[in-house]
């Protein structure tokens, strides 16, 4: 269970890290006003619709990680394959959120509306709250007694020899 939590630790931290810098380019680049890429005129209607599909994929994300989890909680099978469940759906969940991002620093990049910086700031929330733990998973998956145990000897370091 350790080497699984782990990697997902990783996968997580790479969707985070990659449209972070993406991002604060183009926030940068619409507050500075110092820069001028002479970008192409995108029609503006594409303005809204991609901001309505960013707003609506936040709001997808987590129904679709509710209904995952709900799955996993009934499912009955052993802890370990619970916490592989949660980490396929928190996966998903992270890989939603990375588009998302890449898309609010693609729409404030090219249509410089406030918006985006608005559903980004949304993303980050839901992208630090829903972060993987231990006690995350415990509180999620609802687990008591030695399977709440288990879980929680995840974040026991190893001892170095």
């Amino acid at each position: 269970m350790k080497k699984d939590f782990r990697l997902l630790e990783r996968n997580v931290l790479l969707l985070i890290a990659i449209p972070l810098p993406l991002f604060s380019f183009a926030y940068l680049y619409v507050t500075s006003g110092n820069l001028d890429f002479n970008l192409p005129a995108l029609p503006e209607v594409f303005n809204y619709i991609v901001l309505g599909l960013v707003s609506a994929m936040l709001v997808v994300q987590q129904f679709a990680f509710t209904k995952r989890i709900r799955a996993i909680r009934t499912s009955g099978v052993p802890v370990n394959q619970k916490v592989k469940g949660y980490a396929k759906a928190t996966f998903l969940r992270y890989w939603q959120l990375f588009w998302i991002g890449v898309l609010c620093a693609f729409g404030l990049f090219f249509y410089e509306n406030q918006g985006f910086t608005i559903v980004y700031a949304a993303t980050l929330l839901f992208v630090s709250l829903a972060k993987p733990m231990p006690g995350r998973i415990v509180s999620v998956l609802r687990l008591k007694g030695e399977e709440k145990e288990q879980v929680m000897e995840i974040q026991k370091r190893d001892a170095l020899d």
